[in-house]
């Protein structure tokens, strides 16, 4: 029976990608050894240039795909050379080609897609990209665990869609689930029927390596936000071979 371990990270949000989570990132992940996969959970991309909410931007699309290519390029280069790599779509990303005309006009759509421009496409190109959707063409499984963005921001989201993600994909017992989106960290944590009530899955959040104080939530709380890096080893075989819980999951949170 195999088995995997796997980093995962969320929302960064480029150009925004603050410095010395950068730094942080990068050395957390040379340093965590037989690494087997690397997920990035989404929102690569800020999209400034898509969103429908007034901004004061000084960057353009081009400077959002330059960084974020720089910066899965550094990733990269610190793994495994064999290391499986991906991304989950995450809203943000979607933004740019959403059927939404506050947002990119459809006739431009496909001409502002990273894959239109061949000076960053080459290290995109390196990575599988998941749609985002919320259904289980959005979710990448190995072994017991699924990873996605993620769509809700309530107190109760991370265990609402996780479940919503088990029945989905029909994940057996003792699943764990991890997502980002919220900004909120959170280490594996079991879910409930009732505050007295187990049940038999887990859910996890690997926060944000973008901004912790963003221009557009200055009057809103952000103290539960934060950077993290999600480690997860589990074994990988068919479900009917995986008895019981056979995954350890550990949050690595930024000083």
């Amino acid at each position: 029976m195999n088995k995997a371990k796997i980093a995962v990270i969320s929302c960064t949000h480029s150009p925004f990608t603050p410095e010395d989570t950068r730094e942080w990132l990068l050395s957390t992940l040379s340093n965590i050894k037989g690494l087997t996969h690397f997920g990035h959970l989404g929102d690569v991309f800020d999209a400034t240039s898509a969103s429908v909410h007034p901004n004061e931007a000084q960057h353009t699309l081009e400077d959002e795909y330059a960084h974020a290519s720089g910066l899965l390029k550094d990733i990269r280069a610190v793994l495994p050379s064999n290391c499986e790599l991906w991304v989950n779509n995450g809203n943000h990303d979607d933004n740019l080609m959403a059927k939404d005309p506050r947002r990119i006009p459809q006739d431009l759509r496909g001409l502002v897609h990273w894959s239109r421009h061949p000076e960053f496409c080459h290290e995109f190109r390196k990575w599988e990209w998941l749609p985002y959707s919320k259904s289980k063409d959005g979710i990448k499984r190995i072994g017991q665990c699924l990873f996605f963005h993620g769509f809700d921001v309530g107190a109760s989201s991370d265990e609402l869609e996780g479940l919503q993600a088990v029945n989905m994909t029909d994940a057996p017992k003792w699943s764990l689930t991890v997502r980002g989106h919220t900004h909120r960290p959170t280490g594996p944590t079991q879910s409930k029927r009732t505050s007295k009530i187990p049940l038999p899955w887990y859910h996890m959040n690997v926060g944000t390596c973008g901004p912790l104080n963003p221009d557009y939530m200055q009057r809103k709380d952000t103290s539960q936000w934060g950077a993290a890096v999600g480690v997860v080893e589990t074994l990988v075989a068919s479900p009917s071979k995986l008895n019981g819980k056979c995954w350890e999951a550990q949050l690595l949170r930024m000083p």
